[in-house]
């Protein structure tokens, strides 16, 4: 029974994973990619693990990868700050600063 919920956990984690791919190309922008794309990585990632460590349970293997998950759900976010940060002061400028993803132009 629980292999059968570590399975449905890790198509769940595939599935938020494709919708980070759909992201990827529905935003336009640097910085909102990466927005989206750090929190597909960390939480799809993390769903997958987990639904992993359900499925072989307690054992040498599952401290192994749920020690991977502490590392990414620490590492995932501080990347991407980082790189947003950079981007930021190198001087990357939105394409289009007026406009808006959901309302359409705001001036």
């Amino acid at each position: 029974m629980i292999s059968i919920i570590g399975t449905i956990i890790v198509v769940i984690g595939v599935i938020f994973m494709a919708f980070g791919v759909v992201a990827m190309f529905r935003f336009k922008d640097f910085y909102t990619r990466i927005l989206a794309t750090s929190k597909i990585d960390t939480v799809g990632a993390f769903t997958i693990i987990i639904g992993m460590a359900l499925r072989h349970g307690l054992g040498w293997f599952t401290g192994k990868i749920l020690l991977v998950a502490v590392i990414m759900l620490i590492f995932n976010p501080l990347v991407a700050h980082v790189l947003s940060r950079a981007a930021y002061l190198s001087g990357h400028k939105l394409k289009d600063p007026t406009h808006d993803v959901h309302k359409g132009k705001i001036k």
